[in-house]
């Protein structure tokens, strides 16, 4: 079995073919995750990390060693945060059923969620996750346009069930892209030379769109993750997704903002990535950062797009919005209120900018440093004038970085952007380990 066929084409997996350069209860681990588990189930780094517990931003292995995760978004507001914990405890033991019984609390949390969207955006319907939240905001922009058209970027990932897969082209060319699905250029500034990019990725959503009329398609949406996580995190300038959005719904289309991953204040300055670029999206779909990994998940709409939808197709998720899940995700949206963890994500990702931008006038191949508020990138390139693509450079730092126990990785259609997502309470103390590290791992490798 080749590399390339063993991690099933993700950035950063594990090969198995070297794990006889593992201890023997790694390799033991290994081999019954295989046996047990089948082959689709991957592992990250080239020396995978073993982890017994969590708190906070820190994950430790049998041995009580600290891992900082500068990775994981879905622990939105930290590792077992105790007050996420204790709504979980509280509710199980009094009450945990779906969503067909008259509760309050799932009304309370839905004010609570909704007050943060856009005025015109006032419905939400609940899931277990993101995927199924994303094939839901398909079938609802399909019923309601006529359409079965959807556009998307070229190295998007939305997701895992059959229909989002097929809107999802990161996933590898072992798993098609659907026969209505149009697939367009992210918009990279960084490779922009000097082009206004909204306009440049406006036109490119055009283009698109009269290629399905022409082939008799008919537009039902485009979705967008509006940090483009996949597509090698692309966050500049602020507001040059409005153009493309308009253009969508201008066609009669429904433009889904995918707040899986930029949501729940990540970007600092709005609670919802599409925020920045000043859209007022049709459907929002969101994911288990809502609650702190938790199973729940969701989709929020516009009314008038959902309101035929609803009256026409009955929808029930049995344990979308159960009452333990709820109170997981009433718990994260308070602490991300009390805790101030959106004006953290502010201060804490310029503080990493800025550090990491004194890298780059150290290191040569550092090609860019972009993010916005917690999502940042570094992104390699082996030479500043040609910006090719560095992707060695970047696996090599993000195991480089997994020796100094930092955990981060990758992203882009070519690996060569780190990918930085920390959990929301990441402090400068945080932030200098891993800069620190960064730049030891740097030198190493130059």
């Amino acid at each position: 079995m080749s590399a390339s066929s063993a991690t099933a084409f993700m950035i950063n997996g594990f090969d198995p073919n070297t794990a006889d350069r593992l201890t023997r209860e790694e390799q033991d681990l290994i081999a019954r995750r295989r046996k047990l588990l089948g082959p689709s189930y991957k592992l990250f780094y080239e020396h995978p990390v073993h982890v017994v517990r969590a708190e906070g931003v820190w994950l430790y292995d049998p041995e009580g060693n600290a891992f900082l995760d500068v990775y994981n978004n879905v622990p939105s507001v930290g590792h077992c945060h105790p007050r996420v914990v204790d709504a979980i405890a509280r509710q199980s033991k009094v009450l945990n059923t779906h969503t067909r019984y008259l509760h309050e609390d799932i009304l309370k949390y839905s004010e609570d969620l909704l007050s943060t969207y856009p005025d015109e955006i006032s419905n939400v319907m609940y899931t277990c996750t993101g995927s199924e939240a994303v094939d839901l905001a398909l079938r609802i922009a399909r019923y309601y346009t006529g359409g079965t058209g959807i556009i998307v970027t070229a190295n998007a990932y939305h997701g895992l069930t059959t229909a989002v897969a097929e809107i999802s082209p990161s996933m590898g060319p072992n798993v098609p892209i659907g026969q209505h699905v149009y697939v367009v250029d992210a918009p990279d500034d960084y490779r922009g030379n000097g082009e206004d990019i909204g306009e440049v990725f406006a036109q490119r959503v055009e283009e698109a769109i009269k290629k399905m009329e022409r082939h008799g398609i008919k537009l039902a949406a485009f979705i967008a993750d509006g940090i483009f996580s996949t597509d090698g995190i692309l966050t500049d300038p602020p507001g040059f997704l409005k153009k493309a959005a308009d253009v969508v719904q201008a066609a009669g289309g429904l433009y889904i903002a995918d707040e899986v991953q930029p949501g729940f204040g990540r970007t600092g300055t709005h609670w919802w990535g599409f925020q920045r670029h000043g859209i007022v999206p049709d459907l929002v779909v969101m994911g288990k950062p809502m609650g702190n990994g938790m199973p729940i998940a969701g989709v929020a709409a516009k009314p008038e797009v959902l309101e035929r939808f609803g009256n026409d197709i009955r929808y029930f998720n049995t344990f979308g919005a159960n009452t333990v899940s709820i109170a997981a995700a009433q718990a994260v949206l308070d602490v991300i209120k009390d805790e101030e963890l959106m004006a953290n994500s502010v201060k804490i990702g310029d503080y990493m900018v800025a550090g990491m931008k004194k890298l780059q006038q150290k290191y040569e191949r550092v090609g860019d440093v972009r993010g916005a508020g917690l999502f940042l990138a570094m992104e390699f390139v082996t030479d500043r004038t040609s910006k090719n693509p560095d992707a060695k450079l970047s696996l090599d730092v993000v195991n480089g970085l997994r020796e100094k126990r930092i955990l981060i990785s990758a992203a882009s259609p070519s690996g060569n952007v780190l990918k930085i997502r920390p959990p929301l309470p990441f402090t400068a103390k945080h932030a200098d380990i891993f800069l620190s590290g960064l730049d030891e791992v740097l030198a190493a490798n130059s």
